[in-house]
């Protein structure tokens, strides 16, 4: 039998990052959540995060919104967290033109699926040795996660390991929800138990590098991430956030080439191709950095992340040349 084992979703959105410019100040900048069901859930809590760790944040009002005030302007991670659902971490770049922005949240008991979103948060990986008691309790955990009864999970989770004490994909799932629950040290703790009991267990590698992408640790991100596309270089998620790290990281060849590896593979990769662009626009590169843009928007025409694209790709064709 295949266990499942857990990846938090990381929704990727905006255009590719760049540097903050602090001399630069949006005076006014308003967030909206969109919940799948339209209901707004009034414990929702949004957080722009920047390098150096949360630049702004706030509870939403009846209208299911926040206002920030003197932010400056760049690319930001947009974490939005709450009851019923898990925690989003989007990304959003904010310039003179983009003061308005919207995140979707999609509670777990919505039957609609979001756009672009995979509809499952787990990928499968099998472990011949465990014993029939821990899958047991594994699989209830799984099946009580969906049901967003964490605690009860936690509980099943942990009557797993007292079973199986080597059972990595059980520690990793405890990751996955003391991630949702906003437990950063406890997240940590067992994504690291996960990899001390098996080094070439990737999505504990991938989730990792999620969680280090959130608190805006890129260096150790990639360096997580780069780990997991080793031993599993068949995912597309990993690689579309390992280019993004490394642009982030300025390592602009590097992010190229991953994303030319993310295109090789199925699901959703379209992200790494506006990553590239910018990588290129950065490099004085334009023809490429259009070439990338013209194969996002092949890959998804139509969206938010799209009309970017679009923006994007006029400025980039209007450089003389």
């Amino acid at each position: 039998m295949k266990s499942r084992v857990c990846v938090v979703l990381l929704l990727l959105a905006g255009s590719a990052a760049a540097q903050l410019d602090t001399g630069s100040i949006l005076r006014h900048v308003r967030v909206r959540v969109a919940f799948v069901n339209g209901v707004c859930d009034l414990a929702t809590h949004v957080r722009l995060i920047g390098r150096s760790g949360t630049v702004a944040e706030g509870g939403t009002n009846e209208q299911c919104e926040v206002e920030f005030a003197n932010v400056p302007i760049g690319t930001y991670h947009l974490n939005v967290s709450g009851q019923n659902f898990a925690n989003t971490d989007d990304i959003v770049s904010l310039s003179s033109g983009s003061t308005e922005l919207e995140i979707k949240v999609k509670r777990t008991s919505d039957a609609e699926g979001m756009a672009g979103v995979p509809a499952s948060p787990f990928v499968s990986a099998a472990d011949l040795g465990i014993p029939a008691g821990a899958q047991k309790e594994f699989d209830k955990a799984n099946e009580l996660i969906g049901q967003q009864d964490l605690a009860k999970a936690i509980q099943r989770l942990n009557r797993a390991i007292a079973i199986y004490p080597a059972y990595a994909g059980a520690y990793n799932n405890l990751a996955v929800i003391y991630a949702r629950q906003g437990d950063r040290e406890r997240e940590r703790e067992v994504l690291q138990k996960a990899i001390s009991i098996n080094d070439h267990f990737a999505p504990a590698y991938l989730n990792l590098g999620r969680m280090n992408i959130s608190t805006g640790d890129f260096p150790g991100a990639e360096s997580a991430l780069d780990k997991a596309s080793s031993f599993d270089p068949t995912d597309a998620m990993t690689m579309v956030l390992l280019t993004y790290t490394e642009f982030m990281n300025r390592h602009l060849d590097q992010a190229i080439a991953t994303s030319q590896k993310a295109h090789s593979l199925q699901g959703p990769h379209a992200f790494v191709h506006q990553v590239a662009a910018r990588a290129y626009e950065q490099k004085r590169n334009a023809a490429n950095a259009i070439t990338e843009l013209e194969q996002f928007l092949k890959e998804e025409p139509e969206g938010p992340r799209a009309e970017i694209a679009r923006k994007e790709l006029a400025e980039v064709r209007a450089i003389p040349h």
